[in-house]
């Protein structure tokens, strides 16, 4: 099986009803937190200054609860929201937790818009789920209506001001759910930021090895879209301990197999298909496992490429080079024999949790998909 054969499904006939009540009532409760902070706001400002007319927006105005709901409704695969739901079946979908389940839904969805708008920014990514990025919308306003300062930097305000919203709203929505639950998740968060962050600090520091390039992924990636939306899921419908801790070690495994699968499609991806450009973590020398398999594997002649990537250097012609070098060396070989051990693995786990049928195989269809998704 091949990641440009198969493509992620996530409605499986069997499944699709129960998930997607869930994902139902997770945007009816999105919908109903962006009137509130709209609402909110046009009474704060009517408290501030009752008797004066309401300030214009401005050429370069942003409605900030606007392009939050707007972004936030351009979904992508929703796979966080769906793996917390199968977390909660195995967990036991305990009698009244379902709203609790949708807050958990609901918060998933605007941390993972949280982590693209900022990760955007930081990776100067000109394009998301295929359209352009907030930042690169917000900076050519600001040069179309010729602002004052720098288009670049109000570009990246916007976004991040933006994205900040929506981690205060994710925090929020989670705030009325058990203590485990709250504390499950602001591990998730700080996993997220501290592997980000080892992302920007160990690019700009050309430092590449094993160990750190699977730390960032797993904490930049695999956890947070795979291994807490499991758990969280799992602990609102009331899991006892040893299944928690099954699911952690099933979902690490495929989370994983996710972080590589995403640096493969970062390099060789289809941009028609995955809404992004190909070949970005090669121009900006990110320290991923396939780059650090490729200092190991790239022959003397192919050396140049690597160092161009390490510098910061490569123009389009040299990231095609790289791409292809990579190939013959075997880096894409590398990538795919360790995806496929890593979900036979997480099957192995699954197999030793022994959930109930329903929840094993829409969480084997998932781990299949994610591992050889092509977008």
């Amino acid at each position: 099986m091949s990641a440009e054969t198969t493509a992620l499904k996530l409605d499986a006939p069997e499944t699709t009803a129960s998930v997607e009540s869930t994902l139902t009532r997770a945007d009816s409760l999105l919908e109903t937190t962006f009137l509130e902070l709209a609402s909110a706001l046009d009474q704060a400002a009517a408290d501030n200054a009752p008797d004066e007319a309401s300030p214009t927006a401005g050429p370069l105005g942003v409605d900030l609860v606007g392009e939050l709901a707007e972004r936030s409704r351009n979904h992508g695969k929703r796979l966080r929201p769906t793996l917390a739901h199968w977390g909660w079946v195995v967990g036991g979908a305990e009698p009244g937790s379902h709203t609790d389940l949708v807050r958990i839904a609901a918060a998933l969805e605007l941390l993972h818009l949280f982590a693209l708008i900022q990760d955007d920014v930081m990776d100067r990514s000109d394009s998301r789920r295929g359209r352009p990025t907030l930042h690169v919308v917000a900076a050519q306003r600001h040069r179309d209506e010729q602002g004052l300062g720098d288009d670049a930097l109000f570009g990246d305000s916007v976004a991040t001001l933006v994205s900040d919203l929506a981690l205060s709203e994710a925090t929020l929505l989670v705030a009325p759910t058990a203590a485990t639950v709250r504390a499950a998740w602001r591990l998730m968060a700080v996993e997220l930021v501290e592997g980000q962050l080892l992302d920007v600090t160990h690019t700009a520091g050309r430092r590449r090895d094993h160990a750190t390039s699977r730390r960032i992924a797993r904490f930049k990636s695999g956890r947070y879209t795979i291994t807490r939306p499991l758990q969280l899921g799992a602990l609102v419908g009331g899991a006892d301990e040893h299944t928690v801790r099954g699911l952690i070690a099933w979902g690490d495994l495929i989370g994983d197999a996710f972080a590589v699968r995403d640096d493969v499609l970062g390099v060789w991806g289809d941009p028609t298909q995955t809404g992004k450009p190909a070949g970005d973590d090669l121009r900006s020398g990110k320290p991923t496992e396939l780059l650090t398999w490729a200092a190991e594997l790239l022959p003397a002649s192919d050396r140049p490429l690597l160092d161009a990537c390490d510098a910061g250097t490569l123009d389009d012609a040299g990231v095609d080079a790289l791409q292809q070098a990579m190939v013959a060396a075997g880096v894409r070989d590398r990538a795919e024999q360790a995806v496929a051990d890593l979900s036979r693995r997480a099957h192995a786990r699954l197999d030793a949790l022994a959930v109930e049928p329903r929840a094993d195989a829409a969480l084997r269809g998932l781990a299949d998909a994610i591992a050889w998704r092509c977008s």
